[in-house]
């Protein structure tokens, strides 16, 4: 037989239940970030090309330092 007060009572905690949310929020968290980065990875090129750029330059920027210090130049 449908008991009322026992499904009141079991619907209120369902509701009062908090657990998983947190979970959840991640989720809809790391969903959102990938989606900028898709955004942004997938654009124009510009932000890809200008991080290409800046790593080429920094490994530029060691191998003319290791190549002072195979040479003698360097401390």
């Amino acid at each position: 037989m449908f008991n009322a007060m026992a499904f009141k009572k079991m619907t209120k905690n369902i509701v009062a239940d908090e657990e998983g949310v947190t979970a959840i929020e991640y989720g809809l968290i790391a969903i959102a970030m990938a989606a900028l980065l898709s955004v942004v990875m997938a654009s124009d090129g510009g932000f890809v090309t200008a991080l290409e750029d800046a790593f080429q330059a920094i490994a530029d920027m060691l191998n003319d330092f290791s190549a002072g210090i195979g040479a003698g130049g360097g401390k």
